[in-house]
């Protein structure tokens, strides 16, 4: 019966941040899908070497809009962010609020 004590407290342990990442109204799904999408972008960032995948930003709302910021260091680098980050699964519309700094 200890035992069960023990795992029961540290379940309870493990699970409350989860409940606190959730309480602004998201579910821990939506949270986590948004976290999916947001690295996926990255991801593709990181591979492509015409954007910075350091300078751009990117967060990720629950309805799948993808917010880009930062900087870059041409119009041609902000447009191909917009593009990779169009084209990840999940990504309903992309706002652009990279600044271009030459």
């Amino acid at each position: 019966m200890n035992i069960n004590l023990k795992s029961l407290l540290i379940i309870g342990a493990l699970t409350m941040p989860l409940s606190a990442f959730a309480a602004d109204g998201d579910t821990v799904g939506t949270k986590v899908g948004d976290a999916v999408i947001t690295t996926k972008v990255k991801a593709e960032f990181a591979k492509d070497k015409a954007v910075s995948a350091t300078d751009i930003k990117v967060e990720t709302d629950s309805n799948g809009l993808v917010q880009l910021s930062g900087t870059a260091k041409s119009q041609a680098e902000a447009d191909k962010a917009v593009v990779l980050a169009k084209n990840v699964k999940g990504v309903t519309a992309v706002k652009n609020d990279i600044v271009v700094t030459p």
